[in-house]
Order: structure tokens, then C-alpha cells, then sequence
């Protein structure tokens, strides 16, 4: 699975813009994410922030995660900027039917896939060998286009669960 999504990043967005990612519940179908792509685009396009045109971009990556950015070095982004963001994310919700608000289902590279995992079943998956400190995680609650490039996928050791996974994986 090629996980490589850095190169379509704006280059020119300052490292500290500010990240928003929500993960669907499930993969979006080509024509679902095409139509998805179409949505982000013309959003991006008339975002505002107090009148004046926010500098933002959007994302669907791997078919799963919407990722939206907004460089808010030269204008600040305002919380009803915001607002417009988190309504148009509901829209996509309930226009595909998915669930992007869900902080409690991880996802994780597993067999070279894409899985999602209920928090209240990391411990299973951990004794039975489906995840284990090398497995890549997706790491949502990043917030700046730095931590999206640089910390974004990363191995479960080096994530939050780290703790978590080490504590239950010595009590296999």
C-alpha cells in the first residue's frame, strides 16, 4: 500500500497552518470520492474568514481521511470560519451516510489495508497479533500541516497508544 500523500500537500502553506482530519467510517467508492474531491474543492474556493478569502486546502486521502488545511500565518481563521468548515463536514456525513465525528475508532495499516479498530477492542487485536508497536497508526488529532507531514502515520511505539499497547501486550 503506498502511503505517500506528502508531495500533494501545498508546499507553500506555512508549516504551522492549522490541520483538521476526520476519518470516515468506511472508504468512500470512487464515484462517492470523486464527488467528495468536488465538494472540498469548491468549499475551499469560497472559504472565508471575516470577509477575506481563507487560504486553505483540501484533501481525501486513501478514500477515508478528509483532511482540510488553512494557513492562518497571514489572516487569522475565525471561529465562524470554522463553523462553515465542521458544516460542510456534516453535509459529506449525512449526504454519504458515514461517520467522520467518530474519535473513538482507530485506524491502522493492517496486511497492507487500511482497518478500523473500536478502542474497546485494541486490547483484543494486540493479543492476537493484529497490531503491535510497529504497526503504522493514523495519528487524527495532529493540527498543523508540520505534525500532518510528520506525524501524521506513524508507528503504533511512537503514538499515544504506545503506553496502552506495551501494557497489554504484557499481559498476553
Amino acid at each position: 500500500m503506498n502511503l505517500e500523500y506528502r508531495n500533494l500537500l501545498n508546499s507553500n502553506f506555512h508549516p504551522a497552518s492549522r490541520v483538521w482530519v476526520y476519518q470516515s467510517n468506511r472508504l468512500f467508492t470512487l464515484s462517492e470520492a470523486l464527488e467528495v474531491e468536488s465538494i472540498l474543492q469548491t468549499f475551499v474556493a469560497q472559504w472565508q474568514s471575516h470577509g477575506s478569502p481563507v487560504k486553505g486546502e483540501a484533501h481525501l486521502f486513501f478514500g477515508q481521511f478528509i483532511i482540510l488545511i488553512a494557513d492562518d500565518t497571514a489572516d487569522t481563521i475565525g471561529g465562524c470560519s470554522t463553523d462553515t468548515s465542521v458544516r460542510m463536514i456534516k453535509d459529506i456525513a449525512q449526504q454519504f451516510n458515514v461517520s467522520l465525528f467518530d474519535r473513538t475508532h482507530l485506524a491502522f495499516v493492517i496486511k497492507d489495508k487500511i482497518q478500523i479498530l473500536p478502542m474497546n477492542q485494541i486490547q483484543y487485536a494486540v493479543q492476537n497479533g493484529f497490531i503491535d508497536d510497529d504497526t503504522l497508526y493514523f495519528n487524527n488529532i495532529i493540527q498543523t500541516k508540520k505534525e500532518l507531514e510528520e506525524n501524521w502515520i506513524i508507528s503504533v511505539k511512537n503514538s499515544w497508544l504506545a503506553s496502552k499497547i506495551s501494557k497489554q501486550s504484557k499481559t498476553v
